[in-house]
Protein backbone atom coordinates (compact mmCIF):
# COMPACT_ATOMS: atom_id res chain seq x y z
CA UNK A 1 0.00 0.00 0.00
CA UNK A 2 1.68 3.15 -1.06
CA UNK A 3 1.66 6.70 1.14
CA UNK A 4 -1.39 8.28 -0.69
CA UNK A 5 -3.85 5.12 -0.36
CA UNK A 6 -2.44 4.26 3.24
CA UNK A 7 -3.13 8.25 4.09
CA UNK A 8 -6.76 8.23 2.52
CA UNK A 9 -7.80 4.71 4.30
CA UNK A 10 -7.40 6.47 7.68
CA UNK A 11 -10.59 8.68 8.90
CA UNK A 12 -9.24 11.57 11.00
CA UNK A 13 -11.58 13.47 13.07
CA UNK A 14 -11.38 16.46 15.49
CA UNK A 15 -13.17 17.02 18.62
CA UNK A 16 -16.60 19.81 18.26
CA UNK A 17 -15.06 21.06 21.85
CA UNK A 18 -12.11 22.41 19.85
CA UNK A 19 -14.34 23.98 17.68
CA UNK A 20 -16.13 25.62 19.98
CA UNK A 21 -12.91 26.85 21.59
CA UNK A 22 -11.40 28.02 18.78
CA UNK A 23 -14.16 30.37 16.97
CA UNK A 24 -15.89 31.17 20.44
CA UNK A 25 -18.98 30.03 19.78
CA UNK A 26 -21.90 30.62 22.52
CA UNK A 27 -23.30 26.90 23.61
CA UNK A 28 -27.28 27.50 23.37
CA UNK A 29 -27.63 24.25 24.23
CA UNK A 30 -25.25 21.16 25.02
CA UNK A 31 -26.62 17.16 25.17
CA UNK A 32 -24.78 15.15 28.01
CA UNK A 33 -22.35 13.83 25.35
CA UNK A 34 -21.46 17.11 23.87
CA UNK A 35 -17.65 16.56 24.40
CA UNK A 36 -17.72 13.22 23.15
CA UNK A 37 -18.81 14.31 19.72
CA UNK A 38 -16.26 14.49 17.06
CA UNK A 39 -16.72 15.91 13.41
CA UNK A 40 -14.82 13.49 10.70
CA UNK A 41 -16.21 15.89 7.45
CA UNK A 42 -14.17 19.25 6.67
CA UNK A 43 -17.35 20.80 4.73
CA UNK A 44 -19.96 22.85 6.56
CA UNK A 45 -23.92 23.18 4.80
CA UNK A 46 -26.38 25.30 5.04
CA UNK A 47 -29.78 23.74 4.78
CA UNK A 48 -31.95 26.02 2.99
CA UNK A 49 -33.22 22.80 0.71
CA UNK A 50 -33.63 20.34 3.48
CA UNK A 51 -35.83 22.88 5.80
CA UNK A 52 -38.14 23.26 2.45
CA UNK A 53 -37.93 19.00 3.18
CA UNK A 54 -35.73 18.12 0.33
CA UNK A 55 -32.73 15.67 1.72
CA UNK A 56 -31.62 13.84 -1.62
CA UNK A 57 -27.90 13.51 -1.17
CA UNK A 58 -27.64 15.27 2.08
CA UNK A 59 -24.66 14.40 4.10
CA UNK A 60 -25.61 14.58 7.92
CA UNK A 61 -22.04 13.49 9.23
CA UNK A 62 -21.12 17.95 8.73
CA UNK A 63 -22.14 20.77 10.85
CA UNK A 64 -24.96 23.00 9.80
CA UNK A 65 -25.32 26.58 10.05
CA UNK A 66 -28.39 28.98 9.66
CA UNK A 67 -27.92 32.67 8.64
CA UNK A 68 -30.47 35.15 7.68
CA UNK A 69 -31.12 33.21 4.77
CA UNK A 70 -32.76 30.67 6.26
CA UNK A 71 -34.68 32.74 9.40
CA UNK A 72 -36.28 34.54 6.94
CA UNK A 73 -37.55 31.52 5.02
CA UNK A 74 -38.53 29.86 8.57
CA UNK A 75 -40.57 33.27 9.93
CA UNK A 76 -42.78 33.05 7.00
CA UNK A 77 -43.62 29.11 7.62
CA UNK A 78 -46.65 28.39 10.48
CA UNK A 79 -45.11 27.44 14.19
CA UNK A 80 -46.31 23.85 13.25
CA UNK A 81 -44.58 24.02 9.66
CA UNK A 82 -41.38 25.38 11.25
CA UNK A 83 -41.59 22.50 14.24
CA UNK A 84 -41.74 19.66 11.17
CA UNK A 85 -39.23 21.58 9.64
CA UNK A 86 -36.93 21.62 12.15
CA UNK A 87 -37.74 17.99 13.31
CA UNK A 88 -36.53 16.64 9.95
CA UNK A 89 -33.18 18.40 10.22
CA UNK A 90 -32.64 17.79 13.98
CA UNK A 91 -33.47 13.92 13.97
CA UNK A 92 -30.72 13.85 11.15
CA UNK A 93 -27.34 12.73 13.22
CA UNK A 94 -25.76 16.13 12.84
CA UNK A 95 -22.64 17.05 14.68
CA UNK A 96 -24.38 20.25 15.32
CA UNK A 97 -26.45 23.61 14.42
CA UNK A 98 -24.32 26.89 14.11
CA UNK A 99 -27.25 30.14 14.38
CA UNK A 100 -24.97 32.80 13.10
CA UNK A 101 -25.37 36.66 13.25
CA UNK A 102 -26.14 36.35 17.01
CA UNK A 103 -29.73 35.79 15.58
CA UNK A 104 -31.61 34.25 18.12
CA UNK A 105 -32.78 30.55 17.56
CA UNK A 106 -36.52 30.12 16.79
CA UNK A 107 -38.28 28.41 19.72
CA UNK A 108 -39.25 25.42 17.54
CA UNK A 109 -35.51 24.52 16.60
CA UNK A 110 -34.34 24.81 20.76
CA UNK A 111 -37.08 22.36 21.43
CA UNK A 112 -36.35 19.83 18.42
CA UNK A 113 -32.50 20.16 19.71
CA UNK A 114 -32.78 18.73 22.87
CA UNK A 115 -35.04 15.94 21.64
CA UNK A 116 -32.75 14.81 19.66
CA UNK A 117 -29.54 15.61 21.60
CA UNK A 118 -28.21 17.90 18.89
CA UNK A 119 -25.60 20.65 20.30
CA UNK A 120 -27.31 23.87 19.42
CA UNK A 121 -24.12 26.81 18.73
CA UNK A 122 -24.38 30.61 18.08
CA UNK A 123 -21.92 33.08 16.70
CA UNK A 124 -21.63 37.11 15.67
CA UNK A 125 -19.96 36.32 12.63
CA UNK A 126 -21.37 37.11 9.47
CA UNK A 127 -22.60 33.35 7.84
CA UNK A 128 -20.25 33.11 4.82
CA UNK A 129 -17.31 34.33 7.14
CA UNK A 130 -18.04 31.84 9.65
CA UNK A 131 -18.27 29.00 7.12
CA UNK A 132 -14.96 29.71 4.99
CA UNK A 133 -13.18 30.04 8.52
CA UNK A 134 -14.47 26.54 9.95
CA UNK A 135 -13.87 25.24 6.44
CA UNK A 136 -10.51 26.40 5.95
CA UNK A 137 -9.98 24.86 10.13
CA UNK A 138 -11.28 21.76 9.40
CA UNK A 139 -9.13 21.28 6.00
CA UNK A 140 -6.06 21.34 8.51
CA UNK A 141 -7.60 19.12 11.28
CA UNK A 142 -8.78 16.36 8.98
CA UNK A 143 -6.22 16.54 6.19
CA UNK A 144 -4.60 13.43 5.03
CA UNK A 145 -1.63 12.60 6.50
CA UNK A 146 1.60 10.25 6.93
CA UNK A 147 4.74 10.40 8.64
CA UNK A 148 7.91 10.22 6.95
CA UNK A 149 11.25 9.42 8.66
CA UNK A 150 13.42 12.36 8.07
CA UNK A 151 14.37 16.16 9.01
CA UNK A 152 12.37 19.59 8.30
CA UNK A 153 13.86 22.81 8.24
CA UNK A 154 12.91 26.46 7.15
CA UNK A 155 16.12 28.19 5.67
CA UNK A 156 14.94 31.07 3.61
CA UNK A 157 11.54 31.14 4.04
CA UNK A 158 11.63 27.65 1.93
CA UNK A 159 10.04 24.29 4.05
CA UNK A 160 13.13 22.19 3.08
CA UNK A 161 12.23 18.14 3.89
CA UNK A 162 15.31 16.15 3.96
CA UNK A 163 14.90 12.57 3.28
CA UNK A 164 17.65 9.91 3.78
CA UNK A 165 18.73 6.50 5.58
CA UNK A 166 19.94 6.72 9.01
CA UNK A 167 23.01 8.04 10.01
CA UNK A 168 23.72 10.04 6.66
CA UNK A 169 24.02 13.28 8.71
CA UNK A 170 20.55 14.72 8.39
CA UNK A 171 20.22 15.86 12.11
CA UNK A 172 24.00 17.00 12.16
CA UNK A 173 23.34 19.35 8.83
CA UNK A 174 19.75 20.50 10.56
CA UNK A 175 21.93 21.47 13.87
CA UNK A 176 24.47 23.75 11.19
CA UNK A 177 21.51 25.47 9.54
CA UNK A 178 20.28 26.24 13.49
CA UNK A 179 23.61 27.99 14.19
CA UNK A 180 23.49 29.51 10.94
CA UNK A 181 20.01 31.39 11.60
CA UNK A 182 17.55 29.05 10.01
CA UNK A 183 14.77 26.83 11.73
CA UNK A 184 13.86 23.63 13.14
CA UNK A 185 10.60 22.22 12.57
CA UNK A 186 10.77 18.61 12.87
CA UNK A 187 13.61 15.61 13.32
CA UNK A 188 13.67 11.58 12.94
CA UNK A 189 9.56 12.04 12.37
CA UNK A 190 7.54 14.44 10.04
CA UNK A 191 3.71 14.36 10.10
CA UNK A 192 2.92 15.58 6.87
CA UNK A 193 -0.20 16.68 5.77
CA UNK A 194 -2.04 17.55 2.68
CA UNK A 195 -3.74 20.47 3.01
CA UNK A 196 -4.64 21.63 -0.44
CA UNK A 197 -4.49 20.01 -3.75
CA UNK A 198 -1.15 21.56 -4.22
CA UNK A 199 -0.07 22.01 -0.20
CA UNK A 200 1.73 19.88 1.48
CA UNK A 201 2.48 21.00 5.83
CA UNK A 202 5.13 19.16 7.77
CA UNK A 203 5.27 19.58 11.28
CA UNK A 204 6.62 17.40 14.51
CA UNK A 205 4.85 15.04 16.37
CA UNK A 206 4.08 16.79 20.15
CA UNK A 207 6.32 13.94 21.59
CA UNK A 208 9.67 14.62 19.80
CA UNK A 209 9.14 18.92 19.36
CA UNK A 210 12.13 21.25 20.02
CA UNK A 211 14.47 18.00 20.22
CA UNK A 212 17.51 16.53 17.52
CA UNK A 213 19.21 13.66 18.34
CA UNK A 214 22.40 13.44 17.48
CA UNK A 215 24.90 10.05 17.49
CA UNK A 216 28.02 10.66 20.24
CA UNK A 217 25.62 13.18 22.28
CA UNK A 218 22.24 12.33 22.45
CA UNK A 219 19.13 14.16 22.45
CA UNK A 220 19.21 17.91 22.68
CA UNK A 221 16.30 20.91 23.31
CA UNK A 222 17.38 23.11 20.31
CA UNK A 223 14.62 25.96 21.77
CA UNK A 224 16.51 25.77 25.05
CA UNK A 225 19.92 25.43 23.63
CA UNK A 226 19.82 27.92 20.59
CA UNK A 227 17.00 29.77 21.81
CA UNK A 228 12.85 30.18 20.51
CA UNK A 229 14.02 31.74 17.59
CA UNK A 230 15.57 28.78 16.35
CA UNK A 231 12.24 26.56 16.27
CA UNK A 232 8.92 26.71 13.89
CA UNK A 233 5.74 24.56 14.90
CA UNK A 234 4.75 23.91 10.55
CA UNK A 235 5.99 24.77 7.52
CA UNK A 236 4.94 24.37 4.33
CA UNK A 237 7.35 21.81 2.00
CA UNK A 238 8.62 23.62 -0.46
CA UNK A 239 11.84 21.02 -1.74
CA UNK A 240 12.51 17.19 -0.91
CA UNK A 241 15.75 16.82 -0.73
CA UNK A 242 16.89 12.95 -0.70
CA UNK A 243 20.58 12.76 1.04
CA UNK A 244 22.59 9.57 0.65
CA UNK A 245 25.91 8.36 0.67
CA UNK A 246 28.32 9.05 -2.64
CA UNK A 247 28.77 6.17 -5.22
CA UNK A 248 31.33 6.72 -7.37
CA UNK A 249 29.83 4.83 -10.36
CA UNK A 250 25.99 6.69 -9.61
CA UNK A 251 24.97 9.72 -12.19
CA UNK A 252 24.71 12.83 -10.63
CA UNK A 253 22.72 15.64 -12.20
CA UNK A 254 25.56 18.35 -12.74
CA UNK A 255 23.38 21.36 -14.45
CA UNK A 256 20.17 20.94 -12.71
CA UNK A 257 18.10 20.58 -15.67
CA UNK A 258 15.85 18.01 -14.74
CA UNK A 259 12.57 18.68 -12.99
CA UNK A 260 12.13 15.51 -10.60
CA UNK A 261 9.45 15.60 -8.16
CA UNK A 262 8.94 13.38 -5.25
CA UNK A 263 5.09 12.06 -4.51
CA UNK A 264 3.94 12.49 -1.39
CA UNK A 265 0.32 12.12 -0.51
CA UNK A 266 -0.66 12.50 -3.87
CA UNK A 267 1.42 16.01 -4.36
CA UNK A 268 4.42 16.17 -6.83
CA UNK A 269 7.33 18.10 -4.40
CA UNK A 270 10.35 19.40 -6.58
CA UNK A 271 13.74 17.15 -5.14
CA UNK A 272 16.83 16.67 -5.88
CA UNK A 273 19.50 14.23 -4.66
CA UNK A 274 22.68 15.08 -3.04
CA UNK A 275 25.72 12.80 -2.25
CA UNK A 276 27.50 13.44 0.59
CA UNK A 277 31.37 12.77 1.09
CA UNK A 278 33.98 14.18 3.37
CA UNK A 279 34.33 17.60 2.12
CA UNK A 280 31.00 18.77 1.19
CA UNK A 281 29.62 20.60 3.59
CA UNK A 282 25.57 19.93 3.37
CA UNK A 283 24.48 23.13 5.13
CA UNK A 284 25.63 25.46 2.73
CA UNK A 285 24.51 23.11 -0.53
CA UNK A 286 21.50 22.77 1.02
CA UNK A 287 21.20 27.26 1.79
CA UNK A 288 22.25 27.40 -2.30
CA UNK A 289 19.39 25.04 -3.32
CA UNK A 290 17.09 26.66 -0.99
CA UNK A 291 17.63 30.02 -3.07
CA UNK A 292 17.76 28.46 -6.07
CA UNK A 293 14.35 26.91 -5.38
CA UNK A 294 12.78 30.31 -4.58
CA UNK A 295 14.26 31.47 -8.00
CA UNK A 296 12.33 28.59 -9.70
CA UNK A 297 9.47 29.72 -8.16
CA UNK A 298 9.94 33.57 -9.15
CA UNK A 299 10.43 32.62 -12.87
CA UNK A 300 14.28 32.10 -13.02
CA UNK A 301 16.38 29.11 -13.99
CA UNK A 302 20.10 29.69 -13.83
CA UNK A 303 20.58 26.48 -15.30
CA UNK A 304 17.70 27.09 -18.48
CA UNK A 305 19.82 30.11 -18.75
CA UNK A 306 23.30 28.73 -18.45
CA UNK A 307 22.38 26.40 -21.20
CA UNK A 308 20.55 29.10 -23.39
CA UNK A 309 23.88 31.17 -23.31
CA UNK A 310 25.72 27.87 -24.37
CA UNK A 311 23.21 27.33 -27.70
CA UNK A 312 23.51 31.14 -28.29
CA UNK A 313 27.45 30.36 -28.41
CA UNK A 314 27.33 27.56 -30.63
CA UNK A 315 25.02 29.22 -32.94
CA UNK A 316 27.31 32.03 -33.23
CA UNK A 317 30.23 30.23 -33.83
CA UNK A 318 28.24 28.20 -36.30
CA UNK A 319 27.28 31.12 -38.30
CA UNK A 320 30.30 32.52 -38.27
CA UNK A 321 31.92 29.55 -39.37
CA UNK A 322 29.16 29.38 -42.14
CA UNK A 323 29.95 32.95 -43.20
CA UNK A 324 33.73 32.51 -43.94
CA UNK A 325 33.01 29.42 -45.45
CA UNK A 326 30.49 31.46 -47.60
CA UNK A 327 33.48 33.95 -48.09
CA UNK A 328 35.83 31.37 -49.18
CA UNK A 329 33.22 29.82 -52.03
CA UNK A 330 33.38 33.37 -53.47
CA UNK A 331 37.13 34.27 -53.32
CA UNK A 332 37.80 30.72 -54.87
CA UNK A 333 35.01 31.53 -57.77
CA UNK A 334 36.49 34.65 -58.54
CA UNK A 335 39.87 32.90 -58.31
CA UNK A 336 38.67 30.96 -61.50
Amino acid sequence: MDDMTSAYSVKHSTPLSSLINEFHLEVLYAPENMDEVLVYTDDVNRPALQLAGFYDYFDPSRIQMIGLVETSYLQQLSPEKRLESFERLLSQPIPALIVTRGITPFDECVEMARKYGITLLSTQEQTSYAMSAMIASLKVSLAPRITRHGVLVEVYGEGILMLGDSGVGKSETAIELIKRGHRLIADDAVEIKRVSAKSLVGSAPELLRHYIELRGIGVVDVRRIFGMGAIKPTEKIDLVIHVEQWKDKAIYDRLGLEELTTSILGVDIPSLTIPVKPGRNLAVIIEVAAMNNRHKKLGYNAAKEFTDRIQQHFEAASAKQALEEEKQREKETKAQ
